[in-house]
């Protein structure tokens, strides 16, 4: 579980854009970044694609995986006005209980007829990245499983 406002704070920012960049292993081990929508249902985490997809397939074979939220581009007049972003990584569960599935599909708007594939991500790393204040420095808030809450600021 993660503490002290990390979970909101990275929530805000991933629920900021609809799209979002999943990065996950092709069968060699080589990277393979996809576009992905993610939604967050009852504190839990899901990743709905297109069955048949690549990025399901590589989670399928190797669970391991990491999400972008995407963040607008800051103003060049006025980069401390730049929101920030969030990253994440876990592992990926396929969810095949249909009661899950249902719920997941009822809360989409605008979600196709027809199947899909479902992951639920078992999250193990959080970070979020923001203009700090005054804005002359970056602030990285991270979260490890094991090993809690750290700050980082860079300057």
């Amino acid at each position: 579980m993660v503490a002290g406002g990390l979970g909101s704070a990275a929530r805000e920012r991933f629920d900021a854009h609809r799209h979002k960049v999943l990065a996950t292993l092709h069968r060699d081990g080589s990277p393979r970044i996809s576009g992905v929508e993610a939604t967050f249902l009852d504190g839990v985490l899901y990743l709905g694609m297109m069955p048949g997809s690549a990025k399901g397939a590589d989670l399928r074979r190797d669970p391991r995986m990491a999400l972008h939220s995407t963040s607008p581009e800051p103003d060049d007049a006025d980069p401390s006005g730049w929101v920030g972003d969030a990253k994440l990584e876990g592992r990926a569960i396929e969810v095949v209980d249909e009661h899950e599935r249902a719920r997941f599909a009822g809360a989409q708007d605008g979600m196709p007829p027809g199947t899909f594939d479902l992951f639920r991500i078992d999250v193990t790393s959080l970070a979020t990245v923001r203009v700090g204040e005054p804005a002359d420095h970056l602030v990285i808030d991270t979260w490890r499983e094991g090993q809690g809450l750290r700050r980082i600021e860079r300057r």
